[in-house]
């Protein structure tokens, strides 16, 4: 066998037999060595491979998605800050700031928001990083850009929707009535089937 490793599959089976056994049996020595020198190695490497196997392992560390230097609201705020300096300085042919223009801009003069001047220390955010939370929380030029799709409104009764029509109609306008003329208007607006 080249590099020595047991596959995955093997330490499987090899763990189900183990768990059929009582902890001190005589055979589970037995089927440690077998397998041992079935893949030529060790009885401790077949017992270490077993170990590391069962280990459960974290997906993410404690702390994923959560800046470490800062808070996160306060990265959640430069992230909106900097996504809109990216949108505000867009020209016709898509071009915008650079993240790392953005961040030195807040560094060396700030920007004006609705809470007052906002101003980052130098070197406290990094090109790579605000990048990674722009994609992450939404904020990158793609998802910024795209426009919600249209939903349709649609009544479960009749009545629930109310609609208001603007465009021209065909109603005819009447003549005022003229004085002493009230029957010829009334059979004009019979005519038109109004009353």
């Amino acid at each position: 066998m080249t590099g020595k490793v047991i596959p995955v599959e093997a330490l499987i089976i090899l763990q189900n037999q183990l768990d059929a056994l009582p902890p001190r049996h005589q055979k589970r020595r037995i089927l440690v060595e077998e397998t041992a020198s079935f893949y030529g190695v060790s009885v401790s490497t077949v017992r270490r491979s077993l170990r590391l196997h069962h280990q459960p392992r974290p997906v993410h560390r404690k702390d994923f998605d959560e800046p470490r230097v800062i808070s996160q609201t306060e990265m959640k705020e430069y992230c909106e800050i900097i996504a809109a300096l990216k949108i505000r300085t867009r020209n016709q042919k898509g071009r915008h700031l650079s993240t790392i223009e953005c961040i030195r801009l807040l560094e060396n003069h700030g920007v004006e928001t609705a809470e007052g001047l906002v101003q980052v220390p130098k070197g406290l955010l990094k090109r790579s990083t605000i990048s990674r939370y722009l994609t992450r929380w939404g904020y990158d030029r793609h998802s910024m850009t795209i426009e919600p799709p249209p939903v349709r409104f649609q009544a479960v009764y009749s009545n629930d929707c109310w609609q208001f029509d603007f465009s021209p109609s065909e109603l005819k306008k009447l003549k005022s009535d003229p004085a002493g003329k009230t029957e010829e208007f009334n059979k004009e607006i019979h005519k038109l089937g109004i009353l």
